[in-house]
């Protein structure tokens, strides 16, 4: 029952599931008074990216807040550039469908079994965020800033800054960035799976948005740590394909999965260290985060079938009924920014000043893996040989490896406020 849209009894029937309207239209008014909109003026939230948790997101508001048409109706995605993504599996015979189309439509082909409701999509950057109240920014990591600077274009004339929810800082104040994270499951969300999220920034905007975001089976906190909460969201899809790797490799084997959380949990640790001075503990929503995306996600699923064989690296990042695998281009991302040659610290058994990245030979190996590839060159013909899965195993079996307790407790004293920029 695609689009149909009922009022019974203060509850609002969308695409056949109920929803409690009590209380949204009060969280409405309060967001649209801080905003300073007055009446008849919409509120205008648009999101910028069509993944899986980007077109979850625009959908969720759209339910709760949708039917309110004088207020707020227009709730937008766009495909974050001209370019109209092509998605290859026509739903209506051969013909190529694209993004919008099917977006249009309820879906998301990430997730194509988890039907959406209908979505206003345009496909033009510019007409989608000019006078956007708050954008959602569900874009690949890789794709960030460049579109971002492109919205930045289109902002430079505006007397009011827009809110972003997003990693990307896009040349506004600080105090209008706020971070969205789990621990969750972008179709489990959808479909009524209780969860809960945190929403990262400044005083000012995150507990108001906080309010306004939550659901009866979505429920949102408050954090003030947005340096943290943005690291432990990129590292979280870095050692998810490794515990993919683990997994399949070991037929699910719980303790070699163990061995394996302990690892990198302290590799993420000594990360969020060298990048925060005083960074929250991975603990509770943040540990629970990391927990889930390693359990399950596009990222853990593509660590399995590349070391069952069925996909490779040189197939590339975006896997079609996936989307973008965004643990990639982080491994790269943070191996680079660990290895600069201008940074070193101490290595605790060896007393020598190493890059950061040496103390993480998790991060190493999924790099050689994913990014380097090519290993030693083979002894009768002089090529080299892929780097196999099998390798992250052994970094875990290495009987030289520190017992990581010891990488936590030497990660406080490293504090590295460079790698953000920062004097």
């Amino acid at each position: 029952m695609v689009g149909s849209v009922e009022r019974d009894h203060g509850s609002l029937q969308v695409n056949g599931s109920i929803h409690n309207s009590s209380g949204a239209e009060e969280r409405l008014d309060e967001l649209r008074r801080l905003l300073g909109k007055s009446d008849g003026d919409l509120l205008k939230i648009v999101g910028i990216g069509a993944g899986a948790w980007g077109s979850v997101f625009a959908a969720l508001l759209q339910d709760a807040y949708g039917h309110f048409r004088e207020k707020g109706g227009c709730f937008e995605t766009s495909d974050s550039t001209v370019r109209i993504l092509e998605y290859v599996e026509g739903r209506l015979g051969d013909r190529t469908l694209y993004a919008d189309e099917i977006l249009r439509d309820g879906f998301c082909l990430n997730m194509i079994d988890t039907p959406l409701c209908p979505l206003k999509v345009v496909t033009n950057l510019q007409e989608a965020v000019w006078d956007a109240d708050i954008v959602v920014n569900g874009l690949p990591s890789t794709e960030t800033r460049e579109v971002f600077e492109e919205i930045n274009r289109y902002w430079k004339e505006r007397i009011t800054v827009p809110i972003i929810i997003s990693l990307a800082k896009a040349g506004v104040p600080i105090e209008n960035i706020l971070y969205l994270g789990g621990p969750n499951i972008a179709s489990e969300i959808y479909n009524k799976e209780y969860a809960n999220a945190r929403i990262c920034g400044s005083d000012k905007w995150r507990k108001p948005l906080a309010k306004f975001l939550r659901q009866p089976h979505f429920i949102v906190w408050d954090n003030s740590d947005l340096v943290t909460h943005e690291v432990m969201g990129g590292l979280k899809n870095v050692y998810a394909i490794g515990a993919g790797m683990v997994a399949a490799l070991t037929n699910e084997s719980a303790t070699s999965k163990s061995v394996y959380f302990a690892h990198c949990t302290s590799e993420m640790i000594f990360v969020t260290h060298l990048l925060s001075e005083q960074p929250e503990k991975l603990a509770g929503p943040l540990l629970a985060d990391t927990y889930v995306t390693l359990l399950k996600g596009r990222n853990a699923w593509y660590g399995q079938m590349l070391a069952k064989g069925e996909l490779s690296p040189d197939m590339g990042d975006s896997i079609k009924g996936k989307g973008m695998i965004q643990g990639v281009s982080a491994v790269d991302a943070f191996y680079e920014l660990l290895s600069q040659p201008s940074l070193s610290v101490l290595h605790f058994e060896e007393n020598k000043p190493v890059a950061p990245v040496e103390l993480c030979p998790i991060l190493k190996t999924l790099h050689r893996i994913l990014i380097k590839r090519h290993g030693s060159y083979d002894n009768c013909f002089g090529i080299r040989r892929e780097v196999s899965t099998q390798a992250i195993l052994q970094a875990l079996r290495d009987e030289t490896m520190n017992d990581p307790r010891e990488r936590i407790e030497i990660a406080q004293s490293f504090y590295r406020p460079s790698l953000l920029g920062q004097p």
